[in-house]
């Protein structure tokens, strides 16, 4: 077997590879928001700006995590990133290195790719789509 045939053959699957990494990455900012965990000096109230974005962060982290909703989640999340890049990040700093908004910015473009390319075949939505049929 050569090597395009390998890697052909793994795409689907390192896509949901990818979602399962980017939504447990994620979810570590929700959890940190909402639950306190890992400790840190943010403890935001639920109906703020920043509580909602926990809210986001963990439950649409996780139900990205298990594949369930994963297009739409992963567009909303995709949104969510692109409006904290410009609201917190981009006003301090044309360079996202230093206004801290990289990360930001591949959440937001590594969510826009899940909701334009699937979850992938290790997720809810594709065992729930197979059996449909």
């Amino acid at each position: 077997m050569d090597l395009r045939t390998v890697t052909t053959s793994w795409a689907p699957r390192m896509l949901s590879v990818l979602r399962i990494v980017a939504a447990l990455i994620f979810m570590a900012h929700g959890t940190q928001k909402i639950l306190g965990f890992p400790a840190s000096q943010m403890n935001p109230p639920l109906l703020s700006l920043l509580g909602a974005a926990g809210l986001l962060e963990l439950i649409g982290g996780a139900l990205l995590l298990i594949g369930l909703f994963s297009r739409p989640v992963a567009f909303l999340l995709s949104g969510q990133m692109a409006f904290a890049y410009f609201m917190a990040h981009a006003p301090k700093s044309p360079f996202p290195a230093l206004n801290g908004g990289d990360a930001a910015i591949l959440f937001c473009f590594v969510f826009l790719y899940i909701a334009f390319a699937g979850p992938g075949p290790w997720s809810l939505d594709a065992q729930r789509s197979r059996s449909a049929f």
